[in-house]
């Protein structure tokens, strides 16, 4: 006799190794990893949905400071240039380079808000199943944007040239650049602290149901 398998919604298979098992419980603050490979298949944080958003808000909070004021200061044969991330987007555009521009503008900034709007849309409409529909929409539009948001890049490009001007030029560092660095280190915390497959559960939860937290 052939063994019939379970229903697909009981069913996970792991993102590294493709091994397909049964979907594991764990209870708050527990994780379960692929008995193959080690990698973390689901984790149940507490109080996720109120720890995220508190995160995401912090990040927004944050994202203005971090484009517009200024990161760097920077003296040179007594002439003085202040620069910030919205600065180096318009002198990349008035330097003929815009396609560079157009790339910085998108991956340092839109592309960073975008998915911090999707982040707090989600976690808004948890509780109403009339919004979840749209949440999930979302919330895939988020993880496709993952791959443009490159803040760490920017950052070590910032802290590369700020190196090399040491011995060129008198270098201050800017209230932006601890913005820039808070906003950074903020937005891996709400990676880490907003679990996917606890967020998919509470947006495939019935219309009766309450979303977890």
């Amino acid at each position: 006799m052939t063994q019939s398998l379970p229903p697909l919604e009981e069913l996970i298979a792991c993102h590294e190794c493709d091994l397909l098992m049964r979907h594991p419980r764990v209870g708050l603050e527990q994780k379960a990893c692929c008995p193959r490979c080690g990698f973390e298949l689901v984790t149940h944080r507490s109080h996720m949905r109120r720890r995220s958003l508190a995160l995401v808000l912090t990040a927004l909070i944050l994202f203005v400071p971090a484009n517009f004021l200024p990161i760097i200061s920077l003296n040179l044969l007594g002439q003085n240039a202040v620069d910030t991330v919205w600065s180096g987007v318009l002198g990349l555009y008035n330097a003929g380079m815009e396609g560079i521009a157009l790339v910085v503008l998108l991956c340092s900034m839109l592309v960073p808000l975008m998915k911090l709007l999707c982040q707090l849309f989600v976690l808004l409409a948890m509780p109403y199943a009339e919004l979840r529909p749209a949440a999930c929409y979302w919330y895939r539009v988020y993880h496709h944007m993952r791959e443009w948001g490159m803040l760490e890049v920017y950052l070590f490009g910032i802290l590369v040239s700020a190196v090399k001007l040491l011995d060129m030029a008198e270098l201050h560092l800017g209230v932006g650049l601890g913005c820039f660095v808070a906003l950074m280190l903020t937005q891996v915390w709400l990676e880490v602290t907003m679990s996917p497959h606890q967020v998919w559960d509470a947006l495939s939860e019935k219309e009766d149901g309450h979303a977890r937290t």
